[in-house]
């Protein structure tokens, strides 16, 4: 019996009204031990900054947490903002947490920053740091930095990330344009599609991905995670409430009106509950039946390897059901299924 395609997860650590730093960062924990008891395959957390309705800032200090809290699921970030570090500061935090857990940790490494210009100089503290066309050296530097062979020249010669490496993080190109596509595909390295983000271009890009590919050191064949906005619940009905809260969310992020989550009871009556509902979303929201079959046609359509899914919501509790229902209606094997 061939084994279902794999499912992971990807978590922003969201808040919402009425709660705290701290209680996004107890249900991302919750997120994370529900998706490793239930076999997905890895849960990654986002960087964003100045957001109130993402707690996550800080993909490394997450990640450690996360993988000292679970048993077998791997763990990574979705992504790192390079533009936003130093490669050498990146190359030693993946080091460590490689070290620490090994065999577990991904370093998925995007080239936006992820945040308004003001808070990307806050963070890099010089202007001219922050242009896109460095991005392709400084992975360049990261890769040597983790011990890719091919990587000649550049920080590896003085440098090192760690002093006695047996094992390096999996390093992964997000992106969701054609640019990180090709370039993923000429470093013959994973690669990940944004499609949570609601662009429609995910075929066009991984074809140019597969296209592109040279076979690496670290990987022979072309392979291709697709993100997605997913949330199940029990009928079609509860899903399409339950997701209210993200789908406001989403709006406010789009209109730069930034703010938390609402509840449900708050998205029930929302001054712009209609707009949020109208805008056009890729996103995938129903029960375990309905979802499914939209997985497998987004597997399909875009020759996923494998598929990655963001719920949106106020509540961990329907966010951890909503895995519980794919779970089950996909059939991971909960719990055995061996680190990729």
């Amino acid at each position: 019996m061939t084994e279902p395609l794999p499912l992971s997860v990807l978590e922003l650590a969201t808040v919402g009204t009425g709660q705290s730093t701290a209680d996004a960062l107890v249900a991302t924990t919750r997120v994370a031990q529900a998706a490793d008891r239930l076999g997905y395959t890895r849960i990654w957390v986002a960087e964003h900054h100045n957001m109130p309705a993402v707690a996550s800032t800080n993909p490394p200090v997450l990640i450690a947490h996360l993988a000292a809290v679970t048993e077998r699921i791997r763990v990574g970030s979705g992504g790192v903002m390079l533009p936003n570090h130093a490669p050498l500061v990146v190359a030693e935090q993946f080091a460590l947490l490689e070290a620490l857990h090994p065999g577990r940790i991904d370093l998925g490494i995007g080239r936006a920053p992820g945040t308004d210009a003001h808070t990307a100089i806050a963070l890099r503290r010089d202007p001219a740091a922050l242009s896109a066309e460095d991005f392709p050296q400084h992975l360049l530097d990261l890769l040597g930095l983790l011990g890719d062979p091919r990587v000649e020249g550049g920080l590896a010669e003085r440098f090192s990330a760690t002093p006695a490496a047996r094992t390096a993080p999996a390093v992964v190109l997000l992106g969701s344009s054609g640019f990180s596509a090709q370039l993923a595909g000429q470093l013959g390295l994973p690669f990940a599609f944004a499609h949570h983000f609601g662009g429609p271009n995910v075929q066009a890009a991984v074809e140019l991905y597969r296209d592109t590919f040279r076979p690496s050191p670290v990987l022979d064949r072309p392979y291709t995670v697709v993100t997605a906005n997913v949330l199940a619940a029990d009928t079609d009905d509860d899903a399409r409430r339950l997701a209210l809260p993200g789908q406001l969310m989403r709006l406010a992020i789009r209109t730069n009106r930034l703010r938390p989550v609402p509840t449900l009871e708050e998205a029930q009556v929302h001054p712009e509950r209609a707009a949020a509902e109208a805008m056009p979303s890729n996103a995938v929201i129903g029960s375990p039946e309905t979802v499914v079959d939209q997985l497998r046609r987004l597997a399909a359509d875009t020759g996923a390897d494998e598929l990655m899914l963001s719920a949106s919501t106020h509540g961990v509790e329907e966010r951890v059901r909503s895995l519980e229902l794919v779970a089950a209606a996909w059939g991971l094997p909960a719990g055995e299924r061996s680190a990729a």
